[in-house]
């Protein structure tokens, strides 16, 4: 059951294409026409192109952490350290010549199977002109599963997200934007905003913070590299255990990727390369840890 989520977009493939064949429609010949640019993106498989222009794909993903937050619409700060991948499986819908819809979902592991798996979903569309896009998702995160049985702490030196104790769950607001600057290069940016919500009982006597993040990002053929700046701060006319309602947690983070000719990846950077807000005890518990952490990570695609 633990990848069942993942799953099921692989399961409805040979569904996918019987019901073509019954139809009648010459489904390898179409998805040989079909334009470069709607599918050509990594580990995505064209499924069924119709007459009428409209198309559908899959599309799965397998990186390290550090490299999906090197994005703004990856706000939560996971330490890269954790040896963490994320697996991701989405169905791609073409609904004109420049417009698409996405459906996914998304799984956080770690090396250490006793902690507790991040499973997020999202749902999306993106104008693409050829040389600039932009794209709007809403996204979910959550810790399935019981919280009497699983880690109220997610994974960390300093535990939980950006060192906040007992994460439950998370809504976040996207928006990304690329302009190419030939065909090997390009500029990405991007925006989120959102609200994380923490377990009853946690060490920081808040209920729900607010976070914001930023992303810029630049690419030329297999290198690429980004700074991403965040935000959190309690939610807005709920005051927590003691702390100024303008109290914010602010920090940058620094990173380049390398994808190496046999489909390996570098990352190289820093978490928190500036900071501000203090990661200090207080009378309700450790706020949220602010060192700055270099890593470096090696991914290998089998």
């Amino acid at each position: 059951m633990r990848r069942l989520l993942l799953s099921l977009p692989l399961l409805a493939m040979p569904l996918l294409a019987a019901g073509q064949t019954v139809a009648g429609d010459d489904t390898a010949n179409r998805l040989l026409m079909q334009p470069a640019g709607q599918t050509d993106q990594p580990g995505s498989v064209p499924l069924w192109r119709g007459a009428d222009g409209h198309w559908l794909s899959l599309q799965s993903n397998s990186e390290p952490l550090a490299t999906v937050q090197a994005q703004a619409d990856s706000p939560l700060q996971l330490r890269a350290l954790d040896s963490a991948t994320v697996s991701s499986s989405a169905m791609q819908y073409g609904i004109g010549p420049n417009l698409q819809a996405h459906v996914g979902v998304s799984e956080r592991n770690w090396a250490n199977n006793q902690a507790p798996r991040i499973i997020g979903s999202e749902v999306g569309a993106t104008y693409n002109a050829g040389r600039y896009s932009l794209g709007l998702s809403l996204g979910t995160d959550s810790v399935p599963g019981s919280n009497a049985t699983l880690p109220r702490l997610l994974p960390g030196a300093v535990p939980g997200v950006n060192g906040l104790p007992g994460f439950d769950s998370s809504t976040q607001l996207n928006a990304h934007g690329r302009l190419a600057l030939d065909a090997k290069s390009g500029i990405d940016l991007g925006a989120s905003v959102g609200r994380v919500r923490l377990l009853p009982g946690n060490l920081l006597g808040i209920s729900t913070l607010d976070q914001k993040a930023v992303s810029f990002g630049v690419d030329r053929g297999p290198l690429s590299g980004s700074i991403v700046g965040r935000t959190m701060q309690p939610e807005a006319g709920i005051p927590g255990a003691g702390y100024n309602p303008d109290r914010r947690w602010s920090s940058i983070d620094l990173g380049v990727t390398f994808r190496l000719p046999w489909q390996g990846q570098l990352s190289i950077g820093a978490q928190n390369l500036w900071s501000s807000g203090g990661g200090v005890n207080t009378p309700v518990g450790p706020e949220p840890d602010q060192s700055r952490t270099p890593y470096v990570q090696y991914h290998q695609d089998l």
